[in-house]
């Protein structure tokens, strides 16, 4: 699998005309044309692959928690105590929990957030002499608890120590798998050899390691694997299997043998240090025992051809699990060409195979005759073909058809991932094409066990560039793009003609192999203040750092981070487009933001050089107007040098809406006078979607006034602003202008300002005012229910019934009544209220009910709903917003 080529980035980029304005400016840079799966499987009525076909992948997004795992928890009605509770089911990072003694009663389970909640391992209360006590409701259930123990744990699996406390609590098992883990790898060419390596880069479970001994100059060496790859092992497997330790034949010469053995003790000592929970290999499979004999014939895709099925012998039988099979070759100056398999090595077929399919196969080296035929090459050979049992499942294709588009490998160039669609499909082989990989080299065969085939979004999903399909490569003449939502002209409307210089290549800058032009990890210190752009929920969920690597990069991955984490992400793309300085060396790059159904694109300067990052971080943050600190190469791991959580939150921030601020009219001619000269604009009608629920505290609250999070107000005068690309004015005066800084300190009435709620602004629209009320401490809200969204909306309305009442406080969900009595009617009525509301009818037409919707899961909502992975995704974080808001209202 592993080639010895040169990594070259490939680096296509095209001037792509917008459909709106465009602003002259004095460059001749080239525009990206980004490619997006979407809008490409739009335009050429493409179908993905399922993406529940592809099980590796699956499996990789599954919990490191397991049902039935055991640990301990503490009482509810007794948090000094303790008790055994059994994992029943888990979802993301909440577990739903039984306490021991309950048996199949399951009227007591509870939910618990691995994160906030306090559980441990079997054992813990002994080694720290807390008291194990079960629940009072089953307290006379039995009269020896010790011995009820003692049967119900004997054989149980408890829930890992590292997965319940210090930094690996609560992730998933492929984001155990970090920077500089050392494992142990099986020879590609001898099974009874094994060989230390370092992961050097985790992408999603896809690993890329560097044998031990090898240094940063030996980069073309390495290896890519998928975590669950047979031939991945946990360091010390080898010794205690009885199999040598020696370092891959074609690496022995680069170093010396007391270099490599002293490279061995280094992984060790390493591996010591710092060791790879087992739990990474729970989901390895155990390989099955073969049935091949030495002499056996059989067919095998050919690992030395392109586009070739060839005969291959068994030629040695290493054990019971490991064979040996050499191509045959006839002729006089033969050299024997063999690979290690297993019974369920993928690729290997029963003889006859290819002609059952319709496959060309091909002939020996040397075989003499016009055609094939496997009866007639057996007499001749002497030999007998391998039986059929041993090839499990040969005929079976999965879910895969011919032209089904997919992510793939490119087997000559394995850190390319490009895109791919099925040619044909035969058996469990699949024939792809991959696009942006130049002809003969594009075709390539692979099994659907295959581990280097992922689904439509993966590449996305994780971060990875994605190679995309070949288009020509042209130049603008001295345009740019200014950000606007995509999609906006009317179908007739004719495409602007763009002038077009000249057409050719963008190579990779020959300066991206020096230092200079690659930095170390650039860090997100998500303890720092957010400012009002930036949803601090969605930061916190971003990746701690991103990095090391080429500076451009680096940069447009945290960049595009940035702007998925903003409240209005067109509104941080356009911030981002005006950041520049004349003292850097900058490299343009296309970044995209998309908000409420629009898509927009922008140009965005980066810096190219690693000292200049710094500053240009710097200067980020500043434009974001968050503290200095949020992002950059230095590592917060405390307390902020900037002291951010105590500044009042105007030290960083501007105005939201200043540049709408009308001036006041000083009577009542000139008041009407600006009336006529600026007519408030009709709103168009917006469906409601929550109602956001305010808390304010004695404590400073460090959301700037007029953030998005405070007032939604101007929503569709930005929406006007990004189409001009401009910031433009709103013609109707605004309430919040007044520091709420000094607001939150105060007790009085009068120094307070109110708050619009989301609803109250978009029940305007509707034509529907809400119930404004006074709450406690002269606070105001407004609330309404989902029902006013079902009167205007033209999508699947339930038949009437109580009205379900969702707020959101600080971003979470707040239900007014337990989602597990919510009735079918309820459950579609929170879907129409979501962005999902397309999905409405489905949960109408399979009967979801509150219970139902608390135990889906992104594999069945996938599976049940024939999803793609995006809209999904989609519906999870909604589903998983309900459920962490029946934790914590409910779950008591």
């Amino acid at each position: 699998m592993q080639t010895g080529a040169q990594e070259q980035a490939l680096a296509l980029t095209a001037a792509q005309p917008t459909n709106g304005r465009e602003e002259e400016v004095n460059s001749d840079a080239a525009m990206e044309e980004e490619f997006i799966w979407e809008e490409y499987m739009e335009e050429t009525g493409a179908d993905a692959a399922p993406h529940t076909t592809f099980r590796h992948v699956e499996t990789s997004l599954e919990s490191s928690f397991q049902p039935g795992m055991k640990l301990e928890v503490a009482n509810k009605s007794n948090p000094e105590t303790y008790w055994v509770a059994t994992i029943i089911t888990t979802c993301g990072q909440l577990l739903l929990l039984r306490y021991s003694g309950y048996g199949d009663d399951r009227k007591a389970d509870f939910w618990c957030d691995v994160m906030t909640a306090e559980l441990h391992p079997v054992g813990w209360c002994a080694q720290n002499n807390k008291t194990l006590m079960p629940p009072e409701a089953i307290k006379e259930k039995y009269s020896d608890w010790t011995e009820f123990l003692i049967q119900d744990l004997t054989g149980s699996r408890t829930a890992p120590a590292n997965l319940l406390e210090g930094p690996l609590r609560g992730k998933n098992t492929v984001d155990l798998i970090v920077d500089g883990s050392v494992l142990e790898v099986r020879d590609a060419s001898d099974p009874l050899l094994y060989w230390p390596a370092r992961v050097v880069q985790n992408i999603g479970g896809r690993l890329r390691l560097r044998h031990t001994g090898l240094t940063e100059e030996h980069r073309a060496r390495d290896v890519w694997l998928f975590y669950l790859d047979v031939r991945l092992r946990p360091l010390g497997w080898a010794l205690e299997n009885s199999l040598a330790l020696e370092p891959p034949a074609e690496l022995r010469p680069l170093r010396s043998d007391s270099d490599w053995q002293q490279a061995l003790q280094d992984a060790r000592v390493d591996g010591q240090k710092n060791p790879l929970p087992l739990e990474v290999f729970k989901d390895h499979m155990d390989l099955p025992k073969h049935s091949f004999r030495t002499g056996m014939k059989l067919e095998m895709v050919s690992a030395w051809e392109q586009l070739q099925i060839c005969p291959v012998s068994v030629t040695k039988v290493y054990s019971e699990i490991y064979f040996q099979v050499t191509l045959d070759d006839l002729s006089a100056d033969a050299k024997p060409r063999s690979a290690v398999c297993h019974a369920n090595s993928p690729g290997i077929l029963p003889v006859q195979w290819s002609l059952k399919n319709g496959v060309v196969l091909e002939r020996p080296r040397g075989y003499e005759g016009q055609d094939f035929d496997w009866a007639d090459y057996l007499k001749q050979t002497g030999t007998e073909a391998a039986p059929d049992a041993c090839f499990p499942d040969t005929w079976q294709t999965r879910a895969f058809a011919k032209d089904m588009w997919l992510e793939a490998v490119n087997p000559r160039r394995p850190e390319e991932v490009c895109v791919a669609q099925i040619a044909q499909a035969r058996g469990r082989l699949l024939w792809l094409r991959l696009e942006g990989v130049p002809k003969p080299l594009s075709e390539c065969i692979v099994d659907v066990e295959s581990m280097d085939i992922f689904p439509v979004g993966w590449c996305e999903a994780n971060a990875y560039p994605l190679t995309p399909p070949v288009k020509p490569v042209c130049q603008k003449q001295k345009k740019i793009a200014v950000v606007q939502p995509e999609k906006q002209l009317a179908p007739s409307q004719p495409a602007e003609a763009v002038p077009v210089k000249h057409c050719q290549p963008i190579t990779m800058d020959p300066g991206s192999a020096n230092g200079r032009y690659c930095c170390s990890k650039i860090y997100v210190n998500q303890r720092c203040f957010s400012g009002p752009y930036l949803n601090k929920g969605r930061i916190a969920e971003l990746p701690q750092a991103v990095g090391p690597g080429k500076c451009t990069l680096v940069l447009k991955e945290l960049l595009s981070m940035l702007i998925n984490a903003a409240y209005k992400p067109g509104r941080v793309l356009k911030e981002l487009q005006e950041l520049e300085d004349q003292s850097w060396e900058c490299q343009e790059e296309t970044l995209k933001a998309k908000y409420k159904g629009k898509s927009y694109r922008s140009t965005i300067r980066i810096v190219r050089l690693a000292e200049q990052i710094p500053d240009f971080c710097r200067k980020v943050c500043m434009k974001l107007q968050c503290c200095p600190k949020l992002f950059g190469p230095a590592l917060v791991t405390d307390k902020c040098p900037e002291n951010c959580s105590v500044q009042t939150k105007t030290k960083y921030t501007c105005y939201y809406g200043k540049k709408r601020k009308l001036p006041r009219a000083a009577g009542g001619e000139e008041a009407a006078g600006a009336e006529i000269a600026k007519p408030p604009r009709r709103r168009r009608k917006r469906k409601a979607i929550f109602v956001q629920k305010k808390r304010r505290s004695s404590n400073v609250d460090y959301t700037p006034a007029g953030s998005p999070r405070d007032s939604d107000e101007a929503e569709d005068d930005e929406d006007l602003a990004l189409r001009s690309g401009s910031e433009g004015t709103s013609s109707e005066p605004r309430d919040d202008h007044t520091d709420a800084s000094s607001a939150e300190v105060t007790s009085s009435s009068a120094g307070r300002r109110p708050r619009r709620a989301v609803a109250l602004r978009r029940a305007f629209s509707v034509g529907t005012f809400p119930a404004v009320h006074e709450t406690p401490g002269n606070r105001r809200r407004s609330t309404r229910s989902l029902s006013a969204y079902n009167q205007n909306s033209s999508k699947y309305q339930p038949q009437k019934g109580p009205d379900i009442k969702v707020e959101e406080d600080g971003g979470q969900l707040v239900l007014d009544k337990n989602p597990l009595e919510w009735t079918v009617d309820e459950v579609v009525q929170f879907i129409n209220s979501t962005d999902c509301a397309s999905l409405a009818k489905i949960f109408k037409e399979q009967d979801i009910d509150g219970q139902a919707l608390l135990l889906l899961t992104l594999p069945t909502v996938q599976e049940c709903m024939d999803l793609k992975l995006g809209p999904a995704i989609k519906l999870c974080h909604q589903i998983e917003r309900v459920k962490v808001a029946f934790y914590k209202q409910f779950a008591d």
